[in-house]
This record gives structure tokens, sequence and C-alpha cells, in this order.
């Protein structure tokens, strides 16, 4: 009994801020978890500087419905589905995930959520729980289920490190150096094989 967990944004779709900042010309707003670890903390600058750019939730979210999945996301998705239970544990939310999601099929979804004000500006995030990546994990292995994981950042490590087998799937080299416990792949060809090459070694192919 095997589920595979994969991290959304920089795995399956684009880095959703990266294209925000580049959309509204604020170079600031393209920092992610690939730079900034301590996710309250980005999150706290991300929505400070929505708030003194006058841009709200609307504005993200017509960004994000122009946007798409990444080359070749959606069918290597479907292979892994069609073989393998599937979980998204990402740090995006619910509120921007919408879109992407459909057009990924509709694989199961576990984030975070945000709040707005009546005027429509973001005003906090409301993280689902502390550290859910590896809570699910670890979750899912007290339900006597084999996990392998995949992902691209800093947030993704506690998850990998908590999975019976973790990956990365083309990270910055920054974070391959600090992390060399987890064997990179560059690509959805790679990271399939090393998922089945998991899967047998655990038994549960």
């Amino acid at each position: 009994m095997l589920v595979v967990c994969l991290d959304m944004e920089g795995v399956l779709v684009p880095e959703i801020w990266i294209e925000f900042s580049k959309r509204s010309g604020i170079p600031e707003l393209s920092r992610t978890t690939r730079d900034e670890p301590d996710y309250d903390k980005l999150m706290r600058f991300r929505i400070d500087l929505l708030t003194r750019h006058g841009l709200k939730l609307a504005d993200i979210q017509q960004v994000i419905d122009g946007m798409g999945p990444m080359a070749g996301a959606r069918e290597f998705l479907d292979d892994l589905r069609s073989r393998f239970q599937v979980l998204i544990l990402s740090d995006t939310f619910y509120e921007f995930a919408d879109p992407l999601m459909r057009q990924l099929g509709r694989p199961t979804l576990l984030c975070h959520r945000l709040e707005t004000n009546e005027q429509g500006f973001v005003t906090r995030h409301v993280l689902r729980m502390p550290d859910q990546k590896r809570a699910a994990v670890n979750a899912l292995h007290a339900l006597n289920f084999k996990v392998i994981a995949a992902g691209d950042s800093y947030n993704d490590t506690a998850m990998l490190g908590a999975a019976d087998a973790g990956f990365f799937i083309h990270p910055p080299e920054s974070i391959v150096a600090q992390f060399p416990q987890f064997p990179v792949t560059r690509s959805y060809e790679a990271l399939r094989e090393k998922i089945d090459e998991a899967a047998a070694r655990l038994n549960v192919a």
C-alpha cells in the first residue's frame, strides 16, 4: 500500500508568486521558499507588499487564470494516478489553486487558506496546521501506508525526510548542496523511474 506525495509549485505548475511578480512589476514578490525557508516570515512579507501596492486577491487570481501546468505535468500525474494513490501536499492556498487543479484533473490537494477583508485585500494566511507536509506523511505511515515523496524546495525537505523514499525534482543548486541526502531528478521521466524503483524496493509496486 503506497501513496505518492508531490509538491505542487515548481513541480507540477510554475511558481505562482514568481509569475505574479513578473506581471505586477514587483521584483520582491519573486521570493519563494527556495529563497526564504521560514514560510510564515515569507507570507507576512508578501502580504505587506500586496497591501502597500494596493493589490487584491482578485489581482493574483486573474494571473493564475492565465497559467497552466508545466509541460508534461498532466501526463506524468495521470500515469502516477493510474498506478498509485497520489496526494498533492502544497504550501499554496485553495484560493489560488483551483484553476490549476482543474487543469491537472483535480488530484487531491492538501494546502492552506487565505483570509481577505471586505475590500478584497489579503489580511493573513491561515495554515491548515504547522509542518503540514511532514505531518501528512507521518499520518499516512500511521495508517500503514508506505510513502514516496518528491519536491523542489526548502519546505519540502521535512516531507522528503519523513517519507520512505524522497526525491528532488529540478531543485536549485543551492538547495541540492544543503541536502545531499536526497537524490536529484531533472525531468518527469527521471522522477518516474526513481518512483518505480523505490516502489519495487518497498515491495509495493
